[in-house]
C-alpha cells in the first residue's frame, strides 16, 4: 500500500510542476515526502477547476471527501488520506486549507478582479497559505510566516503573467481591471494586445514590478530557513525569477509558449545554490550574515531592463 501511495503522489507532483518537483527532490527524505503530499493535494484540487470543461461535481466531491477524512474517516483516497495525516502531524491549521479550497471555488465563478485588493483574497487562499503550510512542514519559526506568504504570492503572480494566454482560454483574467484601464487595454487577448504593443509592454512591466516588490519581501525570510531546506527553496525561487526575466525581455513570449526552465537549468541551480549557501554558512558570523544577504538579494537584470 505504501508503495502505491508513493507512486500516486509522486506522479501527480511530477506531472504538475517541473520547477517545484525538481527543486523539491533535493529536500531531506522525510521533508520531501511531506512536500509531495502537500503538492499532490493542492494540484488535484486545482486540476478540477482548471480543466476544460471544469469538473465541478468532482471538485465538490473532493471537498466532501476531505471533510470526511478531517472528521476521522478513511476515504480510501491516497491523496486526501495522506494530506489529512500531514495536517495532524504538522499541526497545520484547518483554516488555511479552507482558504485554499475557497480560492479554488472562486475559479468556478469569478473571472475578473477589479482591484489588487480584490485579487489578494484569491492570492491568499491559492498561494499564501501554501507557503504557510510549507513553513509548518519545515518547522520554521512564526516570524518567518510573513515571508512565506510573500513567496507564495510572488510565485503565483508570475504564474499569472506566464499563463496569460492559457487563462484567457479558461475565461479568466487575474490582473486587476484598473491596471488594464491604466494602460488603455480592454483585453489581454493577443489579437488585441498585438495592436497596442507599447501599452502591453508597459502593463507587463507594472506587473513584474509588483512581483519584484513581493519577491524582495519574501527573500527577507530566507535567513530563517535551515541550510538543507534553503537550497531547494531558493532554487525554486530563482527559477521563478528566471521566468520573470525571460518575460521582461520579451513580453509577447507569453503568447508563444509557456516559459519554464529546463530540468538541466533547475538541477544546475541546485548545485550552484548548494555551493553558495554552504559557503555562507561556514563563514564567520559577521561574514556569514553578509553572504546570506547576498544569497537572497534580488537579481538586478530584471530591474535593469527598465532603467
Amino acid at each position: 500500500m505504501k508503495k502505491l501511495v508513493n507512486k500516486t503522489i509522486h506522479s501527480i507532483f511530477k506531472n504538475g510542476s517541473k520547477t517545484y518537483f525538481y527543486s523539491s527532490i533535493f529536500f531531506p527524505k522525510k521533508v520531501k515526502e511531506d512536500v509531495f503530499v502537500l503538492y499532490s493535494f493542492v494540484r488535484k484540487a486545482d486540476d478540477y477547476v482548471d480543466s476544460i470543461p471544469q469538473q465541478k461535481a468532482e471538485f465538490f466531491e473532493f471537498i466532501e471527501k476531505y471533510e470526511q477524512a478531517r472528521n476521522g474517516a478513511l476515504v480510501n483516497d491516497v491523496v486526501i488520506d495522506s494530506f489529512v495525516d500531514l495536517l495532524e502531524r504538522k499541526n497545520i491549521k484547518y483554516e488555511w486549507v479552507d482558504a485554499f479550497l475557497h480560492s479554488m471555488e472562486m475559479d468556478l465563478s469569478i473571472s475578473t478582479y477589479n482591484t489588487i485588493q480584490d485579487l489578494k483574497e484569491y492570492l491568499y487562499g491559492s498561494a499564501e497559505v501554501v507557503g504557510l503550510m510549507m513553513a509548518k512542514i519545515l518547522g520554521l519559526p512564526t516570524k518567518a510566516y510573513p515571508a512565506a506568504r510573500y513567496l507564495g504570492r510572488a510565485m503565483q503572480f508570475i504564474n499569472f503573467i506566464r499563463d496569460i494566454d492559457e487563462d484567457i482560454l479558461l475565461g479568466r483574467t487575474y490582473f486587476p481591471q484598473v491596471d488594464l484601464e491604466k494602460f488603455n487595454l480592454s483585453s489581454l487577448e493577443y489579437k488585441y494586445t498585438r495592436e497596442y504593443p507599447l501599452e502591453f509592454k508597459g502593463f507587463i512591466k507594472a506587473q513584474i514590478d509588483r512581483y519584484i516588490t513581493w519577491q524582495e519581501k519574501a527573500e527577507n525570510g530566507f535567513r530563517f530557513i535551515p541550510m538543507r531546506y534553503l537550497i531547494p527553496i531558493k532554487t525554486a525561487s530563482d527559477m521563478y525569477k528566471w521566468t520573470a526575466n525571460q518575460i521582461s525581455e520579451k513580453p509577447f513570449i507569453v503568447y508563444n509558449k509557456k516559459v519554464k526552465p529546463s530540468i538541466k537549468k533547475i538541477v544546475s541551480q541546485v548545485v550552484t545554490n548548494g555551493l553558495t549557501i554552504k559557503k555562507a554558512y561556514k563563514a564567520p558570523k559577521k561574514e556569514q550574515q553578509e553572504q546570506m544577504i547576498l544569497c537572497s538579494t534580488f537579481k538586478d537584470p530584471i530591474k535593469m531592463l527598465y532603467r
